[in-house]
């Protein structure tokens, strides 16, 4: 970690419910699917979950290449907690504990802006983020 980094804490402070059902990733997103902040974005373009430490991992790839310069906005939050059950375990016996936090991805869904930087050096560094995420995207810029 660099000197004056900040760590985004992607943990929700609280929920109504501890567990959730898995649910189903069908459709498009209707919802976040156009730049608000930035004027070069990254857009999904398939359905996924999308770990805490993934959208960490994408956060400081473009905030490094960059160096430190322009600004960065994260679109998506893990709100939908992912439980794992130990190992080695008797079937029955309930639901495990929660483990780690996804953000549920559905096509068209914005996932990074950037803004005040060129277009290259913003292409660059969207494309070293969109590798760290298991899923197509496109690299996409406001008029």
């Amino acid at each position: 970690m660099e000197l004056g980094e900040t760590i985004i804490n992607y943990n929700p402070p609280k929920t109504r419910f501890r567990k959730q059902h898995r649910g189903r990733m069908t459709g498009i997103s209707y919802r976040g699917n156009r730049i608000c902040f930035g004027k070069y974005a990254l857009q999904a373009l398939e359905p996924t979950w999308i770990t805490s430490r993934q959208i960490e991992a994408g956060r400081r790839a473009m905030s490094r290449n960059t160096r430190r310069g322009g600004k960065v906005w994260v679109r998506i939050f893990p709100d939908k907690p992912i439980t794992v059950k130990p190992t080695e375990t008797r079937m029955g016996s309930g639901k495990g504990s929660p483990e780690y936090w996804v953000a549920v991805i559905k096509p068209g869904r914005i996932l990074y802006e950037m803004g005040e930087i060129t277009e290259n050096i913003a292409r660059k560094s969207i494309s070293i983020a969109a590798s760290k995420i298991p899923i197509r995207t496109k690299f996409i810029s406001s008029r």
